[in-house]
């Protein structure tokens, strides 16, 4: 996973994006009550595998923990990370 993606949080578009090779991958969102839903995740065909995904939703976490934000996830991707980082677990609400 590359260490230091610039990702950044584009509020104005309600997403967590890094742009790689030329190509925008996002982990889209929506905030309701205080809760970060995390929509849509995606990266394109041609940048998987490296880590591009888990870096947008460690971000978005990142993000809800330092703002005092809930999450529920609404993307299978968001959902399988948190499966596997059980240390974000305490934000699902």
């Amino acid at each position: 996973m590359p260490a230091a993606l610039p990702v950044r949080h584009n509020a104005q578009a309600s997403r967590f994006e890094v742009e790689v090779d030329g190509r925008l991958a996002r982990c889209d969102y929506r905030m309701h009550e205080g809760v970060l839903l995390l929509v849509h995740t995606e990266v394109p065909a041609e940048l998987e595998g490296r880590g591009i995904g888990a870096a947008l939703v460690r971000t978005a976490l990142e993000h809800a923990t330092a703002e005092g934000l809930r999450v529920r996830p609404r993307c299978s991707f968001v959902s399988a990370y948190l499966a596997r980082y059980p240390q974000y677990r305490s934000l699902l609400g």
